[in-house]
């Protein structure tokens, strides 16, 4: 199945987000939404990581942080971060 078929749109708006925020060389609608974030997957990094913590903060008006103790949870895969920030925007 082709992956912009299996995203919903929160999660394509959240990929867009993230390809924004670290100029991402993958379009958006081509990231799998349970690849993972960081490392292998799309290949993040802790920098990276923390750009795409204060774009979506920004973006939803929530507090998204990096050192959070569940932040390997949340930054685990875009539909997991996605989720997270439908639960928790308040904009």
């Amino acid at each position: 199945m082709d992956t912009v078929l299996r995203m919903t749109a929160q999660e394509r708006e959240v990929a867009e987000l993230i390809a924004a925020a670290v100029n991402l060389e993958t379009p958006a609608e081509e990231i799998d939404p349970d690849a993972p974030l960081y490392r292998e997957g799309l290949g993040l990094d802790s920098i990276d990581i923390l750009e795409i913590a204060l774009t979506i903060s920004k973006r939803y008006g929530l507090q998204l942080r990096s050192d959070d103790s569940d932040a390997v949870r949340i930054f685990g895969s875009l539909r997991s971060l996605s989720e997270y920030v439908q639960r928790h925007r308040t904009r």
